[in-house]
């Protein structure tokens, strides 16, 4: 009988090899501090947008956020952001009023749906943006009011 730890190791092994042949697709990944740091300690949705070298924000249909109207604990505030835009960079979830703006970056490659959610800390009530940020320079924005009856944020 295979113990768990052969099956693992085995699986691992698959996989990389799948990976080094190509034979798994790109996979979208939530950008960490170290790849965008900048970004990510920008207090606006001006400042990060210019961090990531982006251009002017403009509201758009195209770009969906969810979230809740009313956040019972701000610690953990439901978020989303999608758009069925071609084209498609970077998805951002970004918090007006927290400390740092940028809350979420996801980088997307052409074989993965650009609809992504998590979950992020707000401190206080705010407008949340769902940004778009497309190949051509373009950056297509929606936002939401979120208002939060417990702080998350230090609170």
């Amino acid at each position: 009988m295979t113990d768990r730890r052969q099956v693992l190791k085995h699986s691992a092994t698959v996989a990389t090899l799948m990976a080094a042949h190509g034979w798994l697709p790109p996979l979208a990944h939530a950008a960490g501090p170290a790849a965008s740091k900048g970004a990510f300690e920008a207090k606006s949705m001006a400042d990060v947008l210019k961090a990531l070298g982006a251009g002017a924000p403009q509201e758009s249909k195209e770009v969906t956020i969810t979230g809740p109207d009313i956040a019972e604990n701000g610690a953990v505030v439901p978020l989303g952001v999608s758009t069925g835009a071609a084209g498609v960079k970077q998805m951002l979830l970004m918090v007006e009023k927290n400390p740092n703006a940028l809350a979420a970056l996801f980088n997307v490659t052409p074989d993965v749906d650009a609809n992504f959610s998590t979950r992020v800390k707000m401190g206080q009530s705010s407008n949340v943006f769902g940004v778009a940020v497309m190949n051509d320079g373009k950056v297509l924005f929606a936002q939401k009011e979120v208002k939060v009856t417990l702080g998350g944020c230090g609170g």
